[in-house]
């Protein structure tokens, strides 16, 4: 199981804009032995990071006040697409934060996943539109003409509407470089690197 110590090693693969190439995707499923000292410490490492494009924290107990430094983090960071906080313990407090950040900043961030949390099906459609809407602007501004259009052509519904109220994920860059840690491994680290 991963404590604050792993966190320390993880946040120096997540360098600092331009200091050198660095991680692009990063797992820390089920890690409860890290403390909210350590997430803050991964929250200023992504916030800086230019390279994370993939966080998956799910079923960590984060909670409102950790969720608060991952949208500080989210907003600070021009790379960060997919971030996945199903599972973490988070309220409608955690996803009014969210939806604010969503609203307010220009963020490269696509998906949020909020399943299995204490947040109304309400917020999370609102954060679902915000986030939808932003892939239409930006798909439009590269020409690519209306994203819900081309997808009803192709006979598949748009991401919003698949996303459902309770949940949604965007299928992450297969190029990517990843990092997988597990706990459950005794004292053990199980890293998985692609780079």
């Amino acid at each position: 199981m991963l404590g604050d110590e792993g966190i320390n090693l993880i946040c120096g693969l997540l360098p600092p804009d331009g200091a050198k190439s660095g991680l692009k995707e990063l797992t820390l499923s089920a890690n409860p032995g890290i403390t909210p000292k350590g997430w803050s410490r991964l929250a200023i490492a992504v916030a800086h990071s230019s390279q994370v494009r993939v966080l998956n924290l799910d079923y960590n107990p984060l909670g409102d006040h950790v969720a608060g430094m991952l949208a500080v983090a989210v907003a600070s960071s021009r790379t960060l697409e997919v971030l996945d906080l199903e599972g973490t313990g988070l309220t409608n407090q955690s996803a009014q934060t969210l939806l604010d950040m969503v609203e307010n900043y220009p963020t490269a961030l696509r998906s949020l996943v909020l399943a299995e949390n204490s947040i109304s099906p309400e917020l999370q459609q609102q954060i679902c539109d915000l986030l939808s809407e932003g892939e239409e602007e930006e798909e439009v501004a590269a020409g690519g003409g209306d994203t819900h259009t081309q997808e009803r052509e192709r006979g598949t519904e748009p991401a919003a509407h698949q996303r459902g109220s309770s949940s949604w994920m965007c299928p992450s860059d297969p190029s990517s470089q990843m990092v997988l840690m597990t706990s459950g491994l005794g004292d053990s680290l199980l890293a998985e690197t692609e780079m």
